[in-house]
Parts: C-alpha cells; sequence; structure tokens
C-alpha cells in the first residue's frame, strides 16, 4: 500500500522559507511521478507541483513558480518542497501524492503564513 507521511510545516513571516518533506513507503517510488498538492481554508484540494520519477522534469503551478521548487530522493524515498518568499495566499495544508488529483496522499502538513 501507497504511504505518504508530510512533515515540516508551521508559520511563517510573508517572505520567509518554509521546506517541506515527505517519506514514502510501500511502492516503488522513482517508479512514480510525485506531487505536491494543498488546501486552503475554505477551498478545494489543487495541484502545486510534479516531479517525474527520474527527477529530470519539474512542473509548478503558474503562481508558484519561480518560487518554490520540487525535489526528490530515489535512494531515501523522499520528496521535498523548498518555499521561498511565501505569500499569505501560501496557506493550505500541503499533501504530497502519486498524481496531480491527490491520490494516495497522507495527513498533511499546515503551512500558515501570516505576520
Amino acid at each position: 500500500d501507497v504511504q505518504l507521511a508530510e512533515s515540516g510545516g508551521g508559520l511563517v513571516q510573508p517572505g520567509g522559507p518554509l521546506r517541506l518533506s515527505c517519506a514514502a513507503s510501500g511502492f516503488r517510488f522513482s517508479r512514480y511521478e510525485m506531487c505536491w498538492v494543498r488546501q486552503a481554508p475554505g477551498k478545494g484540494l489543487g495541484w502545486v507541483s510534479s516531479i517525474s520519477g527520474t527527477g529530470y522534469s519539474t512542473w509548478y503551478t503558474d503562481s508558484v513558480k519561480g518560487r518554490f521548487t520540487i525535489s526528490r530522493d530515489n535512494a531515501k524515498s523522499t520528496l521535498s518542497l523548498q518555499m521561498n518568499s511565501l505569500k499569505t495566499e501560501d496557506t493550505a495544508v500541503y499533501y504530497c501524492a502519486t498524481d496531480r488529483g491527490g491520490a494516495g496522499r497522507g495527513q498533511g502538513t499546515q503551512v500558515t503564513v501570516s505576520s
């Protein structure tokens, strides 16, 4: 079974950085494109970023391009999201998932951007 566990969330001031991590188990991690999705208060689940199985290709939703960087370590079965220049509108619960719809996501980690 796919098991994903996100960590690294917290409270950060606007303009600050935060790094999220996701530990994966129960499947052949390197064979999957992996994604980050988020759910802001009162809104639906939204796709943030994806990375190919090899890590060579990455994709981002327009609102985070140039601020967020997705990466992976296939040897450790971990996925990361480096978030810089955070904005209040980035406040959400962040999940790692095996597709852009949020399949297999874990419990999520709360990111709150506020002064």
